[in-house]
């Protein structure tokens, strides 16, 4: 599909985390008439979000298990949904860890959990996804990066790292992707409210997963490179990068 097309790629809608709000979210609105594959841990346990996507017009919904740590499994759980499912025309990464903070300062083992989900993984899943949709010729792909790796507060700064870096390296491939046929589509949101968040207070400009899935659908049909949800926080992103240190190491979440 060229650049600036005013539809999705054709193929199978593929959402690396099965469970996750937002990606079901955005699935959902693919699904009509589509394939989709949900892939994640204990995928046997995916009934209802099978049952309701299949509700939405999916025209399949296969589950298939996924564990994000298990760097080893993903390009052959790739190659085999691909073999028995035919061209991927959307790819969803929307696997993820938040981790605890306080813990993460004390032990290094949490530490490193947060930081290899949260990007390792991610890294290892989005070589292997490039490499196959370049061949392809076409396919799309969704990464969810976050206001906290924009710039990383001491609140959460383990998280933050690894969203920083997958901000990075998916900036990166954006380019080495350029003129392949695949596009890649980065997406920016600020506080989701939602199961991940449970418990906490909601930031200004929070968002839900309705609403950042309707940003990444209008970026994935116009070929947008980065969505920022909600738009207002472009504003806050560009304030954050020029604060000083001294009041910076003082905010918030």
């Amino acid at each position: 599909m060229a650049f600036g097309s005013r539809d999705v790629d054709a193929g199978v809608v593929l959402l690396l985390g099965g469970r996750s709000e937002i990606g079901l979210e955005v699935a959902r609105r693919l699904s009509p008439g589509r394939v989709v594959i949900l892939a994640a841990r204990r995928s046997e346990e995916l009934r209802e979000q099978r049952r309701e996507l299949g509700q939405h017009g999916a025209a399949a919904v296969h589950c298939v298990e996924f564990d994000a740590d298990d760097l080893d499994s993903h390009a052959p759980l790739l190659d085999k949904i691909i073999a028995e499912h035919g061209r991927i025309g959307v790819a969803v990464l929307a696997f993820g860890i938040l981790g605890d903070q306080a813990r993460a300062e004390q032990d290094p083992a949490h530490a490193v959990a947060v930081v290899h989900t949260d990007y390792v993984a991610q890294v290892n899943v989005l070589t292997s996804l490039a490499n196959l949709l370049r061949a392809q010729g076409d396919g799309q792909i969704v990464v969810f990066s976050s206001i906290a790796g924009v710039r990383v507060r001491r609140a959460n700064y383990v998280y933050g790292s690894a969203k920083a870096g997958l901000d990075g390296f998916a900036s990166g491939l954006q380019d080495a992707l350029h003129g392949s046929g695949v596009h890649l589509l980065l997406v920016r949101s600020g506080f989701v409210i939602g199961r991940m968040t449970a418990g906490m207070e909601p930031a200004p400009l929070s968002s839900t997963p309705d609403q950042v899935a309707d940003g990444v659908i209008a970026g994935l049909y116009r070929r947008a490179g980065v969505v920022v949800v909600p738009r207002r926080l472009r504003l806050v992103f560009t304030a954050m990068r020029f604060t000083p240190r001294s009041i910076w190491r003082r905010a918030p979440r």
